[in-house]
């Protein structure tokens, strides 16, 4: 599978706002967006005449990179929002927000989304009792992700609980720190979902 190696703070650069591609790195001084908030690139601080396609594309970008999917599965997604009822753009949010590494990482699993995606890949956490390694897994209502005994000992997991302190869990999830488990109460509703992404844009841009 394909995997970006560059440094991440580049990516939040490029987008013009925090991802929070790094965890709580992005909390603190060290944020290279705080301390640069531009393109990165010697012409990063010129000023440029954006197209409205360039403003379509530079939001779809945004939000693949945030939820970090690769474009043809953030297509895909698309096409499915697509046949389903309701707004794409809000089905198509609530289908990211459904995967199962965005949920370990909102649940306060993981520092980042790409922390989780590591962590569901090595097989860490269990759904409904079975063990899972499937990141983009769609969760539903009532399904139980938790940490096996067995693995609540790992180092990773312990330096997450005594760092997050900021992060509060959107209410469609209730976390349960000490049994390290989470359930899925409701489906993720568009008000949930705090990320700045107008994804009207990125079906403008998909529908041409």
């Amino acid at each position: 599978m394909a995997k970006y190696i560059e440094a991440k703070c580049r990516i939040c650069r490029r987008e013009g706002c925090k991802l929070f591609l790094k965890g709580d790195r992005c909390f603190t001084d060290k944020c290279a967006y705080d301390r640069r908030p531009y393109a990165p690139g010697q012409h990063g601080r010129a000023r440029k005449k954006v197209s409205e396609y360039a403003v379509q594309l530079r939001e779809k970008q945004k939000t693949r990179r945030a939820y970090g999917v690769l474009e043809r599965q953030f297509h895909s997604y698309f096409e499915k929002a697509e046949m389903q009822k309701g707004i794409t753009g809000t089905n198509l949010l609530i289908m990211l927000e459904r995967r199962l590494d965005n949920v370990v990482f909102r649940l306060g699993f993981a520092n980042s989304r790409n922390q989780a995606r590591q962590l569901v890949r090595h097989g860490i956490f269990t759904l409904n009792g079975h063990k899972v390694n499937i990141p983009s897994l769609q969760v539903k209502v009532g399904d139980v992700v938790a940490v096996p005994e067995k693995n609540r000992k790992i180092p990773v997991l312990a330096e997450v609980q005594e760092v997050i302190t900021h992060r509060s869990c959107p209410a469609w999830l209730e976390p349960s720190g000490t049994d390290f488990k989470g359930t899925i109460k409701a489906l993720p509703r568009r008000g949930d979902i705090q990320f700045p992404v107008n994804e009207q844009l990125i079906v403008e841009l998909y529908s041409k």
